[in-house]
């Protein structure tokens, strides 16, 4: 019976992670948050333990269920475009000084971590598909701090790996644009909260325009969440080790989309549904330049594609859900709740997020 230790619990993968977990295992879950509303239904499970805390205050908690638990999932990251503009500091100093003891005390303990990195890391590469075992990590200049997140977060991973030389057992793990029910949280707008898909949807419940960074050319691969849970809970179960030491891109090649072409799916499918039909026809698509929408210090990622073939053949992993379904099942989850709906992302937050 594993142990599994996830610090941001509350979040969208730590909430589906742990409620397949607790479905589909005999693993008892620990989790850390600062919030709880996504996991309510979890909380009284016998092999649910939640502490509510943050990993920079609670540090003694931390290194204690570190030691306790076989599986170590540091899922607590800031990852908002505009935050990596108009506060990089904050970025440096959750995404990788936060989680640095996180690392060492995994190390220390000799626990598995199963740690996520990003398709960020890859940067501007120009490789038709991101190879993690050879693909060029491209990085903007300094003064775009945009890419601070993506920096942050390779340093992190070849610490790891270091540390991986020196015996860590450890896996990471890439996720391309997981999407899905609960990707963000309606009652608590922080950084990260915000992804493209449930930004647009809230404009499309409250009948507004949708803006396209740089007309929406930028192209991402979207997956769907429970085919990214399905390959995580492989890595945690790392059967004959074969996850040891491997990086693994999570991502369904097959749904990749200009953020034009989902923005024009998600109103076509909205289309279909009498509970959003009225207020989709108001909707109209603005452009808008990224210096505008974002600041001067952006740079965006042109095309997004994983390679994913070490992830399919080790894992007995693929992925199965097509964009069409993906996108009717986040409008089925909301349909029945359009005040909740309607509270989804406001302001303007980020064009697209792992």
């Amino acid at each position: 019976m594993k142990k599994v230790l996830i610090l941001g619990v509350n979040g969208f993968i730590g909430h589906h992670l742990s409620k397949r977990i607790l479905e589909t295992t005999d693993w008892e879950v620990y989790g850390m948050d600062m919030n709880s509303e996504r996991i309510t239904e979890l909380l009284g499970h016998p092999r649910m333990h939640f502490f509510e805390g943050d990993i920079t205050i609670n540090k003694e908690w931390v290194e204690y269920h570190v030691k306790k638990c076989d599986v170590i999932l540091p899922l607590v990251a800031i990852a908002t475009p505009s935050t990596y503009v108009q506060a990089p500091l904050k970025v440096f100093e959750l995404d990788f000084e936060a989680n640095l003891p996180i690392v060492r005390s995994a190390a220390k303990y000799r626990k598995h971590l199963v740690f996520p990195s990003t398709s960020e890391v890859y940067g501007m590469c120009h490789d038709d598909e991101f190879d993690p075992e050879n693909s060029e990590l491209v990085y903007g200049p300094i003064n775009k701090p945009r890419w601070i997140y993506a920096c942050s977060k390779q340093l992190m991973d070849r610490v790891i790996w270091g540390y991986g030389m020196e015996g860590l057992n450890f896996t990471l793990f890439r996720p391309f644009n997981w999407i899905g029910a609960g990707l963000d949280s309606i009652h608590t707008p922080k950084e990260g909260s915000s992804r493209v898909l449930t930004q647009f949807l809230g404009h499309i419940v409250r009948g507004e325009p949708i803006q396209l960074v740089d007309g929406g050319a930028q192209k991402r691969s979207f997956t769907y969440v429970d085919d990214g849970i399905d390959a995580l809970v492989r890595i945690i179960d790392n059967k004959d080790g074969k996850a040891s030491g491997k990086i693994y891109n999570i991502g369904n090649p097959s749904n990749n989309y200009s953020i034009r072409e989902l923005a024009h799916m998600m109103l076509e499918l909205a289309a279909e549904y009498p509970e959003y039909r009225d207020t989709a026809k108001q909707v109209q698509l603005v452009e808008t330049s990224s210096g505008a929408y974002y600041g001067a210090g952006y740079q965006d990622v042109q095309n997004r594609v994983p390679k994913i073939e070490n992830t399919v053949s080790e894992l007995g992993w693929a992925p199965q859900v097509n964009m069409r379904d993906a996108l009717a099942k986040i409008f089925d989850s909301y349909k029945d709740n359009l005040v909740d709906a309607k509270d989804l992302i406001p302001e303007r937050r980020q064009l697209a997020r792992d």
